[in-house]
């Protein structure tokens, strides 16, 4: 009899601690699939740099706020219009190009123009910005912020 509660009583120490282990291990720090695993080199092209195709739909788009991404012999072209302004001096900033596990994600800011120029009637007709950066091909989606 005392044989089987030193059995029982190892049996059941074995079992608490496979138990234990199961459930440090679920305890693992999981990764946030919005964190950044790195920021990703790019350049901003000049009209004359970017693809024809990718011209042409820019063109079409660009009366209208827009995203657009494009893939040609491995890079990826980011697209971001803003629309019709009323007026030139527009610039896009880049705030952040990076990779996640899950997406690319592509952030910019629509910068107005200088105050001085308007008002002085500098770049006063209506104007498209937009902007296409280059990087390398990711296979993710991206997103926009």
């Amino acid at each position: 009899m005392k044989n089987r509660i030193i059995k029982f009583v190892r049996y059941g120490r074995c079992l608490l601690l496979a138990l234990a282990l199961i459930l440090l291990a679920g305890c693992g720090e999981k990764k946030d699939p919005m964190e950044k695993i790195k920021d990703l080199e790019f350049t901003v092209l000049a009209d004359e740099n970017v693809p024809e195709e990718l011209k042409a739909v820019i063109e079409e788009k660009k009366n209208l706020p827009f995203k657009v991404t494009y893939q040609d012999n491995g890079f990826m072209y980011i697209c971001v219009g803003y629309g019709e302004q009323v007026s030139g001096g527009y610039s896009i900033a880049v705030n952040a190009l990076y990779l996640t596990e899950n997406a690319v994600y592509a952030d910019t800011t629509l910068l107005g123009p200088d105050p001085s120029d308007v008002t002085a009637g500098k770049k006063n007709a209506p104007s498209t910005p937009y902007i296409v950066i280059k990087t390398e091909f990711v296979d993710k989606p991206v997103v926009f912020n």
